[in-house]
């Protein structure tokens, strides 16, 4: 499976941005979905996932400001993200967990976002 992000950038303190996550192959059959970031100097974090029956997750820190979601037909999960704040600033990634016979990770290149005035 090979993921493709895109719609990161540098949004002002209170902005929204919407990131996508594009795969390779039929986003209906995979487990799960998910978003993580990672900030300088820190370690990689769940922001967010999506199960293949639709239910979702939230890291706190993100829980009422940012909403996961999935379009079968594209092929595409998105992560819409308002009421950004400086430390959401961070590479996000986009990781699919798909189980066919075994269990693997698939991980995106990334996309960065930055909060600042």
């Amino acid at each position: 499976v090979q993921l493709v992000e895109s719609g990161g950038g540098l949004v002002q303190p209170g902005g929204s941005l919407r990131l996508s996550c594009a795969a390779s192959e039929s986003i209906f059959s995979i487990n799960a979905m998910r978003w993580y970031r990672q900030a300088p100097g820190k370690q990689r974090e769940l922001v967010a996932g999506i199960t293949k029956g639709g239910n979702t997750n939230y890291a706190d820190s993100v829980k009422g400001r940012f909403t996961i979601s999935r379009d079968n037909a594209k092929n595409t999960v998105y992560l819409q993200m308002n009421s950004l704040k400086p430390e959401d600033t961070a590479v996000y990634y986009c990781n699919a967990y798909y189980c066919s016979g075994g269990c693997d990770n698939y991980w995106g290149q990334g996309t960065q976002v930055t909060v600042s005035s």
